[in-house]
């Protein structure tokens, strides 16, 4: 499972031109689930990203969490996290999972995220969105739980 996390100022998505979900300051996930996930991988990017260490402290330093500073986080699917652009020009997306499994584990990871108390906004699964967002820092990572189990 895949990860790019933005902290922001704010956020929101629009499909057809309506708002569908929209934060505060919080975190940006886009969130791209691989053919070989399970909830273990969930499990894993749910804590790992629930307790970054990635909003300023008093004196400045990237100390606090999510959890911490009671931000939000607004979680939109992205298949093409799993594009393999290394033969060719296009995109391969052979180890993206399947829509049904994605699907599953997209909606696992926001119960977990919202069991932590976590204030979650989502984009719509298998949508066209359009993805606003004002960076805070900036600040953007990349995480890849097969990286890390």
């Amino acid at each position: 499972m895949r990860a790019v996390v933005q902290r922001v100022k704010e956020s929101r998505v629009e499909v057809k031109g309506e708002a569908v979900g929209a934060i505060g300051p919080g975190l940006l996930i886009f969130l791209g689930v691989g053919k070989d996930d399970s909830e273990k991988d969930c499990d894993y990017l749910v804590n790992k990203i629930a307790h970054l260490r990635v909003f300023p402290d008093a004196g400045g330093l990237m100390n606090l969490s999510l959890m911490e500073i009671g931000g939000a986080a607004l979680v939109v699917s992205q298949f093409t996290l799993w594009g393999d652009c290394r033969k060719g020009r296009r995109p391969s997306f052979a180890k993206a999972a399947r829509p049904e499994l994605a699907k599953e584990l997209y909606e696992h990871f926001i119960r977990l995220l919202k069991a932590k108390g976590i204030n979650v906004a989502t984009g719509q699964f298998q949508e066209m969105m359009d993805v606003y967002l004002v960076n805070d820092g900036p600040v953007t990572l990349i995480l890849d739980s097969s990286k890390s189990l």
